[in-house]
């Protein structure tokens, strides 16, 4: 398997019709895909219940930090239009999207491995690249992600270096997930504070 991982947005339908939005790095093994989720995981539950998920590819970064910014900020929604091919959604931003089907599931007491085939592969738009900015939102965002896990000193750091790129290159789409983030780590620590 290729140990790549590569960051894009899954969004998946719960068997109630509700979409669900999650910031998901993937592999790529050939022409199938492959999720790790930890448990417990609404992207999981969604997939194992209608096993269908479609992989959106967006140089929107809000997505990626709305995404993970929820616990602390609560849920944003994202403009979805109806897959193609399956029953599913997919971002209205994403400049292209493939649908899967799940093939294989095996379980893991906390991070199973899901294989999916690809359904059909749709590009909306050519892809400009990153720029600094929009990399550094996504590396924000795996650090909120990991806040319970991390030491407040390395979130610290990290998200000190990561400045530099947002003051230098960022556009006020950037500069808006990247207050998200911010935002999100200090609530996260008035939290932990007063559980203290």
């Amino acid at each position: 398997m290729n140990d790549q991982i590569f960051e894009t947005v899954i969004t998946t339908v719960a068997a109630d019709g509700t979409p669900h939005v999650a910031p998901f790095g993937v592999r790529y093994r050939g022409e199938q895909v492959v999720l790790m989720p930890f448990k417990p995981s609404a992207t999981l539950d969604n997939l194992r219940s209608t096993r269908h998920a479609v992989l959106n590819l967006t140089t929107d970064t809000r997505v990626f930090a709305g995404a993970v910014c929820a616990r602390w900020l609560g849920p944003r929604q994202w403009p979805l239009l109806p897959a193609q091919a399956i029953a599913g959604r997919r971002l209205a931003s994403a400049l292209a999207h493939s649908e899967l089907e799940l093939r294989h599931d095996d379980d893991h007491a906390e991070r199973p491995t899901l294989t999916l085939a690809r359904v059909l592969d749709v590009s909306h738009a050519p892809f400009p690249g990153f720029n600094r900015a929009q990399a550094a939102v996504i590396e924000g965002a795996v650090l909120v992600s990991r806040l319970h896990m991390l030491a407040p000193e390395k979130i610290d750091t990290e998200m000190g270096y990561l400045q530099i790129a947002i003051d230098k290159t960022a556009g006020p789409e950037e500069h808006e997930a990247w207050g998200w983030l911010r935002e999100a780590v200090a609530r996260q620590r008035v939290q932990a504070g007063a559980g203290a």
